[in-house]
């Protein structure tokens, strides 16, 4: 049976939006495959590493009828990206083994049975279906991912915080050192649910979401979120865990305040960044009247001293910072201005965006 016929673009666009899943190394051999299933005259590609499981259903060709089986998602990948974009491609089921023909070319691949790859069990009780346009949850995940921690101990960390109420849909991520908040306006209201987003499920959805036109339909359960968008569905397990309470940590009141231009601060922090040392990215920075510095400096007694003229007319405020939190914000933000808030050397620093009351990003001050 011929599984699928299709141009060599087609089938590697079906198999991309899968295959970002799949681990190169696996305990269970099957799930560095992925499952094929067809269906009359389509068929549906399913990949899995047992806390997150996307499928996408697709028309690419071949003969009418009912078959399945699972095939080496990263192999086959690597032999279609080298063959021309345009050039037809064929998978025939042989036995247990799949033969991919294009061109002179021929492939012969293992195969392992479809009934052994082991699928999410999806739950029962997910929540009310709420949309959103696939580029303002692109965005809001753009604004925010960047916070998250990276193989804390702290497990409830490694992911992004989603509290959807109402008409808000809200999203929070940190590393107990600086923190992201950013929201949106749903289109229905819909009730208080609060789940965490684990890290690898956050930069699968920046992976494949789209910028153009189109919604993403979400629900969540007590253990699972399911995202449903272009003909795909990815479904994941959630971090379980009780989230830090963001509303405490976001300052209130800070009195003095600057309003910049990012590009202009971003570089600034990235010519003074060369300075400072590998493991301690400490820079001073220094605000007196209608003037912002930056200082750096490291183990071999060098310095960096930088500043740029600012409107500022509050009191004299020295403080310390790990300066790649801030040019991690700077980098993810598209917008021109930036605005600061600081209350004193110990205290941690609002950064937001002029006229935008969505997005708050916090950095701790460090003892430099």
């Amino acid at each position: 049976m011929i599984v699928l016929k299709a141009t060599q673009a087609q089938i590697v666009a079906s198999l991309q939006s899968v295959a970002g899943i799949v681990e190169r190394r696996h305990t269970l051999p099957i799930l560095a495959n992925v499952m094929l299933k067809k269906t009359g005259d389509s068929v549906q590609l399913t990949t899995s590493d047992l806390e997150i499981q996307i499928r996408t259903d697709a028309q690419l060709g071949g003969d009418s009828g009912n078959f399945s089986t699972t095939v080496g998602a990263r192999k086959l990948m690597d032999i279609l990206r080298s063959m021309p974009a345009d050039q037809t491609v064929s998978l025939e089921s042989n036995q247990n083994k799949l033969l991919l023909k294009s061109g002179k070319s021929r492939f012969t691949l293992q195969t392992l049975p479809a009934e052994d790859f082991p699928l999410v069990q999806e739950s029962a009780n997910f929540g009310p279906v709420f949309s959103v346009p696939q580029q303002t949850l692109k965005a809001l995940l753009q604004q925010v991912s960047f916070s998250m921690a990276v193989h804390d101990i702290r497990y409830y960390l490694n992911g992004i915080l989603f509290v959807a109420e109402g008409k808000q849909l809200s999203l929070v991520a940190t590393d107990g050192h600086r923190l992201a908040y950013t929201s949106a306006t749903l289109a229905v209201d819909v009730p208080k649910q609060e789940v965490i987003l684990p890290r690898k499920t956050v930069l699968e959805l920046l992976r494949l979401l789209s910028d153009k036109e189109g919604d993403i339909a979400m629900q969540f359960a007590t253990n699972q979120a399911r995202f449903s968008f272009d003909g795909k569905e990815l479904v994941t397990k959630l971090v379980e865990g009780k989230f830090p309470d963001y509303n405490r940590v976001i300052p209130k009141n800070h009195k003095n305040s600057i309003t910049v231009g990012k590009a202009a601060l971003l570089t600034m922090l990235q010519r003074t960044a060369i300075l400072t040392s590998d493991k301690f990215k400490g820079v001073r920075i220094n605000l007196d009247t209608g003037v912002l510095r930056v200082a750096s400096s490291n183990a071999e007694q060098e310095e960096a001293v930088d500043e740029m003229e600012v409107d500022y007319s509050g009191e004299p405020i020295e403080i310390g910072f790990n300066v790649s939190y801030l040019i991690d914000v700077l980098v993810n933000m598209d917008q021109d201005m930036v605005r600061m808030d600081l209350a004193d050397s110990n205290s941690s620093v609002l950064v937001t965006i002029p006229d935008n009351a969505f997005f708050k990003y916090v950095v701790m001050p460090m003892r430099i």
